[in-house]
């Protein structure tokens, strides 16, 4: 049986807005960036202090490190114990038109304008922050392997946007979505080349781009 990992405890100490146990701090990540296919996905995740040794206790990670299968159980199971939780997203539309990492800050920012409660402050995955948001925010580089407030917003991400390619491949199954989830995948660009782009690739990306 495979020992549980668990992350390293963040260190909140400087951060005035948690000094409180029951502070609300929400957790927010990305995925998709990488993709061909569909949107670029975020989820924010709202929680009390008290609430990330159960968590940890749950074995919440980096949701890369995950099978589908446990990410599935622990997307459930974060749902349980936080106060709330939101997806955003960019359509490839949006991507294609301010490019990949704008449309990642856009999503995360929709994510967490949804939130029907107020955060004392974001955790948000890599080095930038999130523009126009009035939340302060905390930027954590890894912060989905540091912190696990944002391993559940990534584990939330990632199991939305995975349900949304499945259901987009029945629409679409010449690409073999279900199986690479709009990755670059060898039969996914072999296919782009038989049959060319669909209506949710984006077009900014060179793979699709030489294959209209």
């Amino acid at each position: 049986m495979p020992k549980k990992q668990t992350l390293p405890p963040f260190d909140c100490s400087q951060l005035p807005e948690l000094a409180d146990n029951s502070a609300r701090v929400a957790g927010v990540d990305e995925v998709g960036r990488g993709a061909l296919f569909g949107s670029v996905v975020a989820s924010a995740v709202i929680l009390p202090m008290s609430a990330l040794p159960q968590l940890d206790e749950a074995g919440v990670t980096d949701s890369k490190q995950l099978s589908a299968k446990r990410r599935l159980e622990l997307a459930q199971r974060i749902q349980a114990l936080v106060m709330g939780w939101a997806i955003g997203y960019a359509t490839p539309d949006e991507i294609d038109r301010i490019n990949v990492f704008q449309a990642s800050l856009l999503a995360m920012r929709r994510a967490v304008v949804k939130l029907e409660v107020q955060p004392a402050i974001c955790l948000v995955d890599g080095n930038f922050t999130i523009p126009e948001l009035s939340v302060p925010q905390k930027t954590l580089v890894k912060g989905d392997q540091r912190s696990r407030a944002i391993a559940a917003a990534s584990i939330i991400a990632k199991v939305w946007r995975d349900d949304q390619i499945v259901r987009l491949a029945q629409k679409y199954p010449i690409y073999d979505l279900a199986a690479n989830k709009g990755y670059a995948t060898k039969r996914h660009k072999l296919a782009l080349r038989q049959y060319g782009c669909s209506p949710q690739h984006r077009m900014s990306f060179f793979a699709c781009r030489i294959n209209r």
